[in-house]
């Protein structure tokens, strides 16, 4: 039986799946920072302790990946990307985002979804710091979007005029992602 919350083509699961591309980087939080930059009136790098110091939202939302499962009723705590809109003020020509992660995976987005009104900058799951298995220090989390646009370990926010595949979208992954549309595959929709 479907639910009104579920996606076409997904199945809900238990237990939020781990999935990576390669191994967990081993990230020293001491060292981390977050670098915003591209097309932004001033470029900002953010230490760990800066970041955290940021104002935070909390939000419940369901997360979908493009192999089939859907992990419902999902608590999120961290920085929303709008916060992080207000500190670099883009420019009028930036339309995407370019989201870079330690371990040099990264993920485009229109700004739209990024800047959505839920998206967030996540440091905590259901009340609980983010584990390195799920994207500790800082994970993006994208609503509407497939979960391979909420990438883990994040490190770098560039704002850019033109949309350039991120890492699956270079691999054949559709460019926005939509899993109400089933944008798994293909560059259409753009």
């Amino acid at each position: 039986m479907s639910s009104p919350k579920l996606p076409p083509g997904q199945k809900v699961v238990e237990h939020l799946p781990v999935l990576h591309f390669d191994g967990i980087p081993n990230i020293d939080i001491s060292k981390w920072s977050l670098r915003i930059f591209g097309l932004v009136k001033e470029e900002v790098e953010l230490s760990y302790a800066e970041f955290m110091s940021l104002p935070r939202i909390t939000v419940n939302l369901d997360v979908h990946c493009v192999t089939g499962w859907s992990k419902l009723g999902l608590t999120w705590e961290g920085v929303s990307t709008r916060e992080i809109k207000r500190l670099v003020h883009p420019s009028p020509e930036a339309r995407y985002v370019m989201v870079h992660s330690a371990d040099g995976y990264a993920t485009n987005l229109p700004l739209a979804d990024f800047l959505a009104e839920d998206a967030l900058l996540a440091v905590k799951l259901n009340g609980r710091p983010l584990t390195p298995e799920h994207g500790f220090p800082v994970r993006l989390v994208v609503p509407e979007l497939y979960f391979w646009k909420s990438a883990k370990w994040v490190v770098g926010i560039e704002f850019m005029a033109e949309n350039k595949p991120g890492f699956w979208e270079a691999r054949g992954y559709h460019m926005r992602g939509n899993v109400w549309r089933e944008e798994r595959h293909g560059k259409q929709n753009l």
